[in-house]
């Protein structure tokens, strides 16, 4: 409801401004550009002035994102751009795109550059008794000043690379040596030549990545500066990104439930996922190449050239759909085969339990990754109703104390925490929100009814976070349960809702626009505190992987 009296503000913010003029523009980027800062403004728990010091630090984080490393960008590059540094906010307030355009079209010549020159660094051998240095602090490197100056750059940190693979074959043959004392060392010439090679297939793969990288996929990274200058958790999601959200939120999708990867110009199977039509059918291996995808009556299409994402649209569809595909075997062999589309659940994303033995009596312990639900079909299973489930089992096996994992959970959806929290407690209070306009609600548990009232220990780290805080916040507030984990956790005490910019602007033809997920409350624990930066303190401390480095 919440979500939706957002979306209703905005919309008719929008439509009261005369947005009339805008529809029209065949510009999509400017078009996006103007209602995402338009949302972002008037839709924002906190919105910031865009002035030159927003300027200033869209233009640093922006050129971060598309060359933190320096591996493109020489000095002459960044000095022409620095002509933009205070004039970013006109821009956005403008709805001119000249300062991506002309950062896009050079990043894009530097790249091929590059691709010209490495190949040719990686012909020569290294030499590993030359002394050399390369610092990896790029926060503090300069760039090159020269283009010979940066091919200077890539010969170095391709020596590196190189040296790398070469360490660890060297460590190989003298294991191979100390297992078998007639093993054949190879020489050091040889092991330089491999090492090299390796070097050279990983630089391909990574050139082959961004190759893939569309410009609207760029236009997204500098969209989401602008977005994440109002607070790290406001984000742009292009279409495609706004699919893989769904996805990741509701844990499940519809398609024939198979992970691919691109390799050498192909698409491969490299996961068959439990429980979906592939592995149902027993249709696919792992190593199985699929060469061409055809939808019902019509003509196959090879995909070997395509990008990997738009490969998988043309696989993914919806639930009771056929895809035919023309799959290359392990063995070599070639074959068609048929597979009917349906919902694949990511059971890793689930909740799921079981039993600890300790000292003859059993405890039991329910790992949640995420808070998920579908927001599409909220009558369908989420993280609430299958908590629920795991405690009534639990229950049936006599346990004596319940163990609820939240480490690594960075949240998900609001609803679910405030009924998982009832679970525990009477009723009351769960957490209190601050909304955009200043208006203030408190999410109450209204059920009186306790699915369990025994021990209860609730696990977290420093990446334990949002609904993940609230819960423990909660629960330690009523003092309804032990908090054991890290010193604290994340400390993010903000939520967001997705305004699907579609909805905003119709009748255009403009083509999908995609959504923003932006900030428009802060919580606050029920006895008033914020675990903003300060996260959920724990009540017993342990100490974990995380503990000895700065998060």
């Amino acid at each position: 409801m919440r979500r939706v009296k957002l979306f209703i503000v905005v919309f008719s913010l929008l439509l009261s401004l005369g947005f009339d003029e805008i529809i029209n523009n065949p510009d999509k980027d400017k078009l996006l550009i103007e209602v995402i800062t338009y949302v972002m403004q008037r839709g924002h728990f906190s919105p910031k002035k865009i002035d030159d010091s927003f300027s200033k630090n869209v233009f640093r984080n922006y050129i971060n994102d598309i060359d933190g490393q320096h591996r493109f960008f020489l000095q002459s590059d960044i000095n022409n751009f620095k002509r933009y540094e205070n004039e970013i906010d006109d821009q956005i307030k403008s709805s001119e795109i000249s300062f991506f355009n002309l950062t896009f079209n050079r990043l894009i010549s530097r790249i091929e550059q590059v691709k010209e020159f490495y190949e040719e660094i990686l012909t020569t051998p290294f030499d590993f008794k030359t002394k050399d240095s390369i610092s990896l602090n790029f926060k503090n490197l300069p760039y090159a000043r020269t283009l010979n100056g940066l091919k200077t750059v890539w010969r170095k940190r391709l020596k590196l690379s190189t040296l790398e693979h070469y360490s660890s074959l060297k460590e190989q043959e003298i294991y191979n040596m100390a297992q078998d004392s007639t093993y054949q060392l190879k020489s050091d010439l040889v092991l330089e030549e491999e090492a090299r090679a390796k070097t050279k297939k990983n630089i391909k793969n990574y050139f082959d990545l961004i190759s893939d990288i569309e410009r609207k996929e760029w236009f997204s990274i500098y969209v989401n500066t602008i977005t994440m200058e109002f607070d790290p958790h406001s984000n742009y999601f292009a279409p495609d990104d706004k699919e893989k959200f769904d996805q990741n939120i509701s844990g499940k999708f519809e398609g024939i439930g198979a992970r691919l990867q691109k390799k050498n110009q192909q698409v491969e199977i490299t996961e068959i996922i439990v429980g979906g039509p592939v592995w149902k059918a027993k249709a696919l291996e792992v190593g199985d190449v699929i060469l061409k995808v055809a939808q019902k009556g019509e003509t196959p299409v090879e995909i070997g050239s395509m990008r990997l994402n738009d490969a998988v649209k043309l696989i993914k569809g919806p639930k009771g759909t056929e895809v035919y595909l023309t799959i290359k075997r392990v063995s070599g062999l070639i074959e068609n085969i048929v597979i009917t589309r349906d919902i694949v659940e990511l059971e890793e994303s689930y909740a799921k339990a079981s039993i600890i033995l300790k000292n003859n009596k059993q405890y039991g312990f329910i790992q949640l990754p995420k808070f998920y639900i579908d927001f599409k079909d909220q009558n369908s299973r989420n993280a609430a109703s299958d908590i629920k489930k795991e405690i009534e089992l639990l229950k049936k096996r006599d346990v004596k104390g319940i163990i609820l994992d939240l480490r690594n959970n960075g949240g998900g959806s609001l609803r679910t925490v405030v009924d998982i929290t009832g679970y525990f407690i009477n009723n009351g209070p769960i957490v209190q929100v601050k909304s955009t306009g200043g208006r203030k609600d408190i999410l109450y548990d209204e059920d009186p009814s306790i699915v369990w009232s025994g021990s209860l220990v609730i696990m977290v780290n420093e990446f334990s976070a949002s609904a993940s805080e609230i819960l423990a916040a909660a629960l330690q507030d009523y003092k309804r349960a032990v908090i054991l984990g890290s010193k604290q956790t994340f400390g993010k005490g903000t939520v967001q809702n997705v305004i699907d910019l579609n909805k905003i602007i119709s009748g255009g033809t403009h083509g999908d626009l995609g959504a923003v997920k932006i900030t428009t409350d802060k919580f606050y624990r029920i006895n008033g505190g914020s675990t903003q930066l300060e996260g959920v303190r724990s009540d017993v401390i342990m100490k974990n992987q995380y503990s000895y480095i700065d998060m």
